[in-house]
């Protein structure tokens, strides 16, 4: 698997562990930036990581800004990502078996670079195939909603 990372200076303390844990992982980093704690705007970041997912460059991303506030934001903008917040093991996990999360967002001012690491592992490790067909029902909702409003 190919995972695109994406951060600004609120999350570069996260970036590290997590590119570590990727690679630990067996699975490929694509290295998006930031590379400093000096101040950068987070769209730009988020922007490359939901493309490089759009593509087909990467199958997953993790973005990091201060809170992953921002940056969730910014790439839900894109049709075809779910992003989301998480700062705990089971939604970090929960997200990708029940909801088709593809980006991971995490905030560098919320948790610590060996939560960060834990949260990475457990998305990258989950699987949204064999869902149960009351998550396939809500999935297909959540579709249904994005074809109406993404025009």
């Amino acid at each position: 698997m190919i995972v695109a990372l994406g951060c600004d200076h609120g999350g570069f303390v996260l970036k590290q562990a997590i590119v570590e844990k990727i690679k630990q992982l067996g699975f490929e980093v694509l290295d998006f930036g930031t590379n400093s704690e000096d101040s950068v705007d987070y769209p730009d970041f988020a922007i490359k990581v939901a493309e490089a997912i759009i593509s087909g460059k990467a199958q997953r991303g993790i973005l990091m800004c201060g809170s992953g506030v921002g940056v969730c934001i910014t790439a839900n903008k894109f049709k075809g990502i779910y992003a989301s917040v998480a700062h705990d093991i089971y939604t970090a996990a929960q997200g990708v078996t029940h909801d088709n999360m593809n980006i991971l967002c995490l905030g560098g001012r919320v948790i610590s670079p060996q939560q960060a690491a834990l949260l990475a592992e457990a998305f990258l490790t989950a699987t949204n195939k064999g869902q149960e067909e009351r998550h396939v029902k809500r999935i297909k909702k959540v579709l249904e909603v994005e074809v109406k409003n993404f025009r």
